[in-house]
């Protein structure tokens, strides 16, 4: 539907006899462009779940510009207590699809916690997370840092300058305790790898303790993401890794210091994906492409016209149905800024990426980086050969499906050609823009892990709370 069959639509109203007869009246009047074929719903009201977070933004724009409607889907959104919640009720069918942790689906699929066959056609976003610790731990790890001419701490801010601060609870005996928001959640492996990277261990899973605490130097637990600032008030934990705008809480409440961003342990890494059960999806094919599409030009108008929309973006966000946080704590990482330490904000114009960069895209690099993480720290218990991991990704993440809409949006002209990698095999470029420098080339995992000194490679098992084998 064109913009100016919106504008006529919205003045009939979008719900009510009215609204409907004007629909039909468009319908008739206004034809769809060369091209471009409606499709046939299988389903048109669904339920799709979301935490409050701000990487939520595609589901509240697409819902809120009108996108959804655009392709006949009415939706309601409703926020969950918490991943476990959202997970299990995608499984059960109380929800059509969510706003997933990008392992959510991996884990689901491989059996780790609870096992169904969990698929994700897009990619909600790009980076968007942050490490914070608590004002005490960072006062113990400024004299470490080092500053640049301008008497400024140099970022990125490295893990070493932690290690010193665990290894002087240690000598009191005392624990050092941080949070991260779920099991499978990229918020756990972007915080593992910032530790490890300092030569910190952040701990093993194995099949008889799922943990994740044997042989930690930092003992990490799980933190619903709207309750992370109160647990770190409260001196529960020390540290936490989480998405906005809990970082940012932390700075406003004064209670604690974002000291990294995700953006800078790993440069443009894939955070949420949009999830739904592979049953649901084999049942509703075009249903799910037209939920993607209108994703997609959600994506699109985050990051259009060098993020111009933002601010009216955070309005939205700010709202209580949504994330309903302040407006000026989700301004201060959405519209292309990070504060750190009170007063030290700085341009990260990358922070939240939408669209740009193919950020909807899912590539089968990024689900096999995933798995890669889920074996390093043993999550998935035993080695298995490249093959199995290129598998794994096939069968969870659905290119077809994103792609097939895509072409419709661009037979529609709602979208440009150049927006996405029509001609990629799944992979993206071998990379090296990580904090430690350690090169993924995504066809190799085997190799990958074995350039770390912390983690399971090879033949490696637990085993009695236990690295063995080799």
């Amino acid at each position: 539907m064109s913009d100016g069959s919106k504008d006529i639509l919205a003045a009939f109203g979008r719900r009510g006899a009215m609204g409907l007869a004007a629909a039909a009246l468009l319908a008739v009047a206004m034809p769809l462009p060369a091209g471009a074929a409606k499709l046939k719903l299988e389903k048109d009201e669904i339920k799709l779940g979301f935490i409050k977070l701000t990487d939520m933004a595609p589901l509240a724009i697409a819902k809120e510009k009108g996108f959804f409607e655009d392709e006949g889907l009415f939706v309601t959104l409703e926020p969950q207590a918490n991943w476990k919640v959202l997970l299990d009720r995608v499984i059960s069918g109380e929800l059509d699809g969510a706003h997933m942790l990008a392992g959510q689906p991996l884990g689901a699929t491989i059996g780790y916690g609870t096992k169904a066959h969990v698929v994700t056609a897009f990619s909600m976003d790009l980076n968007g997370n942050g490490i914070t610790v608590s004002n005490e731990v960072w006062e113990m790890m400024r004299p470490h840092l080092p500053k640049g001419p301008d008497g400024k701490i140099v970022h990125p801010i490295k893990a070493d300058a932690l290690k010193k601060v665990i290894d002087a609870y240690k000598a009191q005996g005392k624990s050092f305790n941080m949070g991260m928001v779920f099991p499978v959640s990229t918020h756990n492996y972007e915080l593992r790898y910032w530790l490890a990277s300092g030569g910190i261990n952040p701990g093993f899973y194995s099949p008889e303790n799922v943990g994740g605490q044997i042989g930690a130097d930092a003992l990490l637990s799980v933190t619903p993401p709207p309750q992370m600032p109160a647990t770190l008030e409260a001196g529960t934990i020390s540290g936490y890794s989480v998405g906005e705008p809990w970082n940012q809480a932390a700075v406003f409440k004064g209670i604690g210091v974002p000291v990294i961003t995700d953006y800078e342990i790993w440069k443009n890494n894939p955070e949420k994906v949009f999830g739904v059960n592979n049953a649901w999806a084999e049942k509703y094919p075009n249903t799910h492409v037209a939920v993607v599409k209108a994703l997609i030009r959600a994506g699109k108008w985050l990051d259009e016209n060098n993020n111009a929309n933002r601010d009216e973006a955070v309005k939205i966000l700010a709202k209580p149905e949504y994330v309903g946080a302040d407006a000026k704590v989700i301004a201060n990482s959405m519209t292309g800024t990070f504060e750190y330490e009170k007063g030290d904000k700085r341009a990260v114009p990358d922070f939240n990426v939408f669209y740009r960069y193919f950020a909807t895209y899912p590539y089968y690099s990024d689900a096999i980086w995933y798995l890669s993480q889920m074996r390093r720290w043993g999550q998935i218990a035993e080695g298995k050969p490249d093959s199995w991991y290129l598998e794994t990704a096939r069968s969870v993440y659905k290119p077809d499906t994103y792609l097939k809409a895509a072409k419709a949006l661009l037979e529609e002209g709602k979208v440009a050609k150049e927006d996405f990698p029509w001609d990629t095999d799944g992979f993206r470029a071998p990379t090296s823009d990580f904090i430690d420098g350690v090169a993924y080339d995504d066809r190799k995992p085997n190799d990958y892990l074995k350039k770390f000194a912390v983690g399971l490679k090879g033949g490696q098992k637990v085993e009695n709370n236990k690295v063995v084998g080799n």
